[in-house]
């Protein structure tokens, strides 16, 4: 896959997205990444990026020609998927995660100040993003999470991908309780399915852990989720009630 990412701020995304898994993806050839800084797309001596709003009203919009340029000029036959962080996008959740990582090519566009000039959206198909109700100082931040949810499922990136499978909202639903060593701590103890050495036992005691959090938690998760025989038998339990087969 191709991750191409439009901003202001190249060093605010360069640093995180050499670490961890993401780094990895990218070192061994998993994703192709490139950061463009926007500025480098005007054509005036102080790199002009925004301006004020027309109508009036306080804060700074961000420039229609400099995106422009920069996106024809990464992706000047129109392949790529376009992506802006923006507030007022649609939520970003596991399920756009999944469609995005089936995506060849990814132009990731960091909104910043108070928007970008609309018509960038009628110029290209881009999807509007957003990953929260809450404000932040530009799109870097919603960007590198975009991204790092999406490059953790592509095949390579991560060594077992049964990993990312039991993460929350993978499969809907919230992650179960996780322990390790050491199995006794401070009069804590480990559930005891966990050690049973039971892998169905421990396949429904998750389960249930899993769907009694989602529930307890967010509760909106299980309107989109059809449960099965299983789960509704695991819901209406009281806890440690799951019995091995």
């Amino acid at each position: 896959m191709r991750i191409d990412i439009l901003t202001l701020f190249p060093e605010m995304v360069q640093n995180p997205l050499d670490q961890s898994i993401v780094g990895r993806a990218v070192s061994k050839g998993v994703i192709d990444l490139h950061i463009h800084n926007i500025r480098d797309y005007t054509t005036d001596k102080h790199h002009v990026v925004d301006d004020t709003p027309f109508g009036g009203g306080s804060g700074m919009v961000m420039m229609v020609e400099p995106l422009y340029r920069a996106i024809k000029a990464i992706d000047p036959d129109n392949k790529a998927k376009k992506i802006i962080t923006d507030a007022s996008g649609e939520s970003f959740n596991q399920t756009t995660a999944k469609k995005l990582m089936l995506e060849d090519w990814l132009l990731v566009i960091c909104g910043h100040y108070k928007g970008v000039d609309e018509r960038i959206k009628e110029l290209f198909d881009i999807t509007e993003l957003s990953i929260g109700d809450y404000v932040l100082t530009g799109g870097e931040i919603p960007a590198l999470a975009i991204i790092d949810s999406v490059v953790r499922l592509v095949p390579g990136a991560i060594k077992e991908i049964s990993s990312a499978e039991t993460d929350s909202f993978f499969e809907g639903l919230l992650g179960c309780p996780e322990y390790t060593q050491p199995r006794d701590f401070k009069g804590l103890s480990v559930p005891e399915p966990l050690t049973s050495g039971n892998h169905e036992r421990i396949r429904q005691w998750r389960l249930e852990k899993s769907l009694k959090k989602t529930l307890a938690r967010r509760p909106d998760l299980l309107d989109y989720r059809e449960l099965d025989d299983e789960e509704k038998m695991l819901l209406a339990l009281e806890d440690n009630d799951v019995k091995s087969n």
